[in-house]
């Protein structure tokens, strides 16, 4: 599918200005301290939002930017969950009708919570199909607005509010503001946007392991793929195929590398936040705590850490602990 030319390009004025619809809305996610191998980390509890993950600000910041007759016409999100939930959750909010094409085989949890929100949802099989090009049947057959889970600047903008309240967070406890922040990545919408907002921060991008086209685009200097022979992973969110220019535009200025992790680290890092922090975190949202835990990102006292989800089957959550 051709890539759409974006309306218009993120910036960091739009992020503060995202920063203050989601203030007014939510309040702060805490930012927890630890300790890992001696060194204090900074974590920001993303998976304690009120859909269980960052994607509420993305999706609060694109909903309530929408006109009168964009809102009646209603809005059309492509997500394996968590953007699902928060799409759905600010249309609730704002009484905009919401279809969501999902993938078959995302967690039950996320399905069930995403319809219980009021979502309309329609499936889609991966792999087999391209869920982009389903949406923009959707788009052809229904009418509304495409509301990207990352290719988007006001969802950029709004992801990047977690960096601003990171940053104040960080001032008053930390001593100053974040030196650098590890977060998990897929399509690169919440790794721009915390770029955006945090600009003398360095912004590490974590990926699983063979689903790692950003880390890959960085070293190339151009958009890389997901090879068609990629691994199974657990970190259903980060599963993207490839990053868009709107996104790359920003990562490349401003993400020097990017690292990768392996399904037992991952599990690890969850492990630790459940023992340690009594957070329950779901793969994805575990995978750049799983870097930090495994020595690959360096920490210096004033390293953030953003814990993007905890949408975990309870089951399968359950089987990981025991």
């Amino acid at each position: 599918m051709t890539e759409p030319l974006p309306l218009r390009e993120p910036t960091r004025d739009g992020v503060l200005r995202a920063a203050a619809k989601v203030a007014e809305l939510l309040p702060p996610t805490p930012l927890l301290p630890t300790e890992i191998d001696g060194v204090r980390v900074w974590l920001k509890a993303e998976s304690l939002q009120p859909i269980g993950a960052f994607k509420i600000r993305g999706a609060w910041h694109r909903l309530s930017e929408l006109s009168r007759s964009e809102r009646t016409t209603g809005v059309v999100g492509v997500s394996s969950g968590n953007h699902a939930q928060g799409v759905a959750w600010a249309a609730r909010e704002l009484g905009i009708p919401a279809t969501i094409v999902m993938p078959r085989d995302a967690p039950r949890v996320k399905l069930e919570r995403t319809r219980a929100l009021g979502a309309e949802i329609v499936l889609y099989e991966r792999p087999g199909e391209d869920r982009d090009e389903v949406a923009q049947r959707v788009l052809e057959e229904r009418g509304g607005t495409l509301v990207h889970a990352y290719a988007d600047p006001w969802i950029i903008e709004g992801q990047g509010s977690a960096g601003i309240e990171i940053s104040a967070q960080m001032e008053r406890w930390a001593g100053g503001p974040p030196t650098r922040i590890v977060t998990p990545c897929g399509g690169g919408g919440l790794t721009a946007g915390l770029a955006l907002a945090c600009p003398d921060a360095e912004i590490v991008p974590v990926e699983p392991e063979g689903w790692d086209d950003v880390c890959r685009s960085l070293e190339c200097g151009t958009i890389q793929s997901v090879a068609p022979d990629a691994p199974p992973t657990a970190c259903d969110p980060l599963q993207t195929l490839a990053t868009r220019q709107i996104n790359f535009a920003v990562l490349k200025q401003r993400c020097r590398y990017g690292l990768r992790v392996g399904e037992a680290e991952v599990a690890a890092a969850q492990r630790f936040a459940f023992e340690e922090l009594r957070l329950v975190l779901e793969p994805g949202g575990a995978a750049a705590l799983a870097a930090v835990l495994a020595g690959k990102a360096p920490t210096d006292g004033r390293t953030a850490v953003v814990l993007s989800g905890g949408n975990v089957d309870p089951t399968q959550f359950a089987a990981l602990l025991a």
